[in-house]
């Protein structure tokens, strides 16, 4: 019996991906747990397994095209198996085959042409095509989120219009494109000063770059913890000689014996977990209902990829030695830059820390990484002037900034805890006991 293969979340925050690729064409045979595509998600491109055995007749998805979490992907069954009823059965419910097909009767009602190669296809577009009945079935909703066709979303966003005020015409109360076409202007959500900024850059001539999905999701989440946790930054300017010279001297050590070379931010994290240890009340995050305290301490480390950021996690890193560490943070980037990591490798961090350090920078605000209470930024290590006794000297500096979610942390806690962060770089013998 055919089985329709969906979509999967392949990370926790995942929502949509794009199908980079298919390693299965349609007459092919597949097994169960065989990889049957390659799909970029919010943090990686990751592969994909089959859940079901057999042959695969119908690929619902071309490469490049974004999918919803729990949309159809491809429909997998017996050679020669007549899959028209389980084509038309998806299509009413709108949870297998019809996003996909109801986003190709759009996109053939943008180009003004139907696909009409495939039955199924053709069929759809013709049900696109037919007038909207009266009264159109109430706009469907799945977990809360408005079920629409990507061009319709796409359209809704260019005109400002809010999908969650529309009738959809599409199987299951799906919005289609000619629903959001023939919407009424009171369904535009923006305020009138926003639409006339929209229409002030229309006028600049300029060249859109579509979001990836990395992208669309850090735009997501930083606007979401930006609006819904109240941040307060603690700056401290730390004295960093002695760790330059031990740092020098750790990496002639491990040099002769073949180990990894030893950064700056490898200290940092270092140090930042022992003061995380010694501080437990700020390895915590908010619940809604309480605040837990986490029994490990877990540093997510902000890396630059091509399309963002992404934060590959040192898990127990109090417990690891600074060669450790190091090791771990040059492998775990390298594979972050990749796009291969895997969502236990970005995931589950109590506490994250960026360092924009290495561009110079002198020090900055970062914003919160949930679920962690906490972020610290790290400046430039920088030779400046400083007053020692009564005399002007040159000092070896390096400013960090803490943000706070105020809900978690008090102020006197996260000034605490940057005593103890300062404690062990200015004595970094400390971090090798």
């Amino acid at each position: 019996m055919a089985e329709v293969m969906e979509m999967l979340a392949l990370s926790p925050t995942m929502e949509e991906g794009t199908l980079v690729e298919w390693h299965k064409s349609e007459g092919e045979t597949i097994e169960e747990g065989e990889i049957l595509a390659d799909v970029e998600t919010d943090k990686a491109t990751m592969e994909m397994e089959s859940f079901f055995s057999g042959t695969v007749l119908k690929l619902l998805a071309e490469p490049g095209q974004t999918v919803t979490v729990g949309q159809a992907l491809a429909i997998i069954g017996e050679e020669g198996e007549d899959i028209s009823d389980l084509l038309e059965s998806a299509g009413g419910s709108g949870e297998a085959a019809a996003p996909k097909e109801s986003n190709e009767a759009d996109e053939a009602d943008e180009a003004d042409e139907a696909d009409e190669a495939d039955e199924a296809d053709a069929a759809d577009a013709a049900d696109a095509e037919r007038p909207a009945k009266p009264s159109a079935e109430p706009v469907s909703r799945e977990g809360g989120r408005v079920k629409a066709s990507p061009l319709a979303r796409r359209i809704a966003e260019e005109k400002g219009l809010d999908l969650g005020s529309l009738q959809g015409s599409g199987p299951g109360g799906r919005i289609i494109k000619r629903d959001v076409e023939e919407a009424k202007p009171e369904t535009v959500a923006r305020p009138a000063a926003q639409l006339e900024t929209v229409a002030d850059v229309s006028l600049v001539p300029g060249e859109v770059t579509p979001l990836s999905q990395m992208r669309k999701a850090i735009s997501r989440r930083l606007v979401e913890v930006w609006q819904s946790t109240p941040h307060f930054y603690l700056t401290k300017e730390i004295d960093m000689a002695k760790a330059m010279e031990a740092r020098k001297e750790i990496n002639a050590h491990l040099q002769e014996k073949g180990g990894p070379k030893v950064s700056v931010n490898d200290l940092i994290v270092k140090a930042a977990a022992a003061a995380l240890a010694a501080y437990p009340a700020m390895n915590a995050a908010f619940t809604g209902d309480g605040v837990i305290r986490f029994s490990e301490v877990n540093i997510g480390v902000a890396v630059a990829v091509e399309d963002g950021l992404i934060t590959p996690t040192i898990r127990r890193a109090d417990e690891k030695s600074l060669s450790t560490i190091a090791e771990e943070i040059q492998e775990l980037a390298g594979r972050a830059r990749e796009k291969r990591l895997k969502p236990e490798e970005y995931s589950s961090h109590t506490f994250s820390i960026s360092n924009l350090g290495m561009y110079g920078i002198d020090d900055f605000m970062a914003v919160i990484n949930p679920p962690d209470a906490a972020i610290l930024a790290c400046g430039a290590v920088q030779k400046v002037p400083v007053v020692v006794g009564d005399e002007l000297a040159i000092g070896v500096r390096m400013k960090v900034s803490l943000a706070c979610d105020h809900r978690v942390v008090d102020g006197a806690v996260g000034a605490e805890f940057l005593q103890e962060l300062q404690r062990y770089l200015e004595r970094p013998m400390l971090l090798l006991v």
